[in-house]
């Protein structure tokens, strides 16, 4: 098993830690345990790491962390949930579907929250020591805009068939093709290394790409980026963080860490003695919590115009290879 071994330090009274061959000391044996199981390294991932922590060190609470990265293994996923059944942690954080699921199935005696879910319920992630936070996204919205600045008929989405996750957003594109009239052409890979050759079985065939926050296919944008540049065809991606650097016409999702930070104060919420299942899913719905960004190179490069109120709505524009925060 690959595990995540880095040195953090949080805010004052805080607790210290190290990971060493398998091994944790901290400064403070009176801390809370908080396990924390990622699927992978992955910008919108690391991202909700990230919100979790930073928003845990603005309370009084004192916190031990023990990170672990199943490196987008599911039986990685299934050893490290084990693991931390076993090590007693207070409350266990699953960021991403087969990392929630795996602790679910281990662990029933203490809470379960899940982070950057899409549908916890088909995933089994309901009862009475779960609850988190759902990252599912406007799918049709964001394909609608597409199809509104493309005029695109045939839209290419590529999915990983072996996450829930990924299996359920694949629908939703489907479904939301269908309510808009357009064809959907997908692809399906089992891990990140095929997403490329997947890209390029099916970019002949549609006239835009569209890639919905399957972790799998998101890790791997760069390549669908690659792909879709090549052939001259619109991207649009529904996960800014995972599209940033990258040749892309769109991208409109979540703002990962706030997800990380919703999800820091369910563990708060826990800690403190409340009810998982009192708590349930939450979903974030605040239009501060989504970000649009739009690459005007890449649009001026496929002779799309990009109308003034949505440049005006962006958070970041993309211009003469310049990425420009506009809120």
């Amino acid at each position: 098993m690959k595990k995540l071994f880095t040195t953090l330090t949080i805010f004052a009274l805080a607790s210290t830690f190290i990971f060493a061959n398998g091994t944790k000391e901290t400064t403070n044996p009176n801390a809370y345990k908080v396990g924390i199981s990622k699927l992978l390294p992955h910008p919108a991932l690391d991202a909700v790491e990230q919100g979790i922590q930073d928003y845990l060190a603005t309370t009084d609470l004192e916190i031990e962390y023990n990170f672990q990265n199943a490196n987008g293994d599911i039986s990685t996923a299934a050893s490290i949930a084990a693991q931390l059944k076993s090590e007693g942690d207070d409350v266990v954080v699953g960021i991403a579907t087969p990392t929630a699921q795996a602790l679910g199935n281990s662990i029933s005696d203490k809470p379960v929250i899940f982070a950057a879910v899409t549908d916890p319920e088909e995933a089994g992630l309901t009862g009475e020591n779960f609850c988190g936070v759902s990252d599912v996204t406007p799918v049709k919205s964001q394909i609608e805009l597409l199809i509104n600045l493309t005029g695109a008929k045939k839209i290419g989405n590529i999915y990983t068939s072996g996450e829930a996750n990924g299996v359920i957003l694949n629908e939703m594109v489907q479904q939301a093709c269908d309510d808009l009239g357009v064809e959907c052409i997908s692809g399906s890979v089992s891990n990140s290394s095929e997403v490329k050759m997947a890209a390029q079985s099916i970019i002949d065939r549609v006239d835009a790409m569209y890639i919905a926050p399957d972790n799998a296919v998101a890790s791997a944008f760069s390549s669908v980026s690659d792909v879709c540049n090549t052939a001259k065809v619109p991207l649009m991606g529904s996960d800014p963080t995972a599209s940033q650097g990258f040749d892309y016409l769109l991208s409109w999702g979540f703002n990962y860490y706030n997800i990380g930070v919703a999800t820091g104060k369910l563990v708060e919420r826990c800690l403190d003695g409340e009810d998982p299942a009192s708590i349930g899913t939450v979903v974030l719905s605040d239009p501060s919590d989504f970000e649009l960004w739009i690459n005007l190179d890449i649009a001026k490069k496929l002779n799309i115009e990009i109308p003034q109120d949505l440049i005006d709505t962006a958070a970041v524009i993309v211009e003469n290879e310049t990425e420009t925060v506009q809120k």
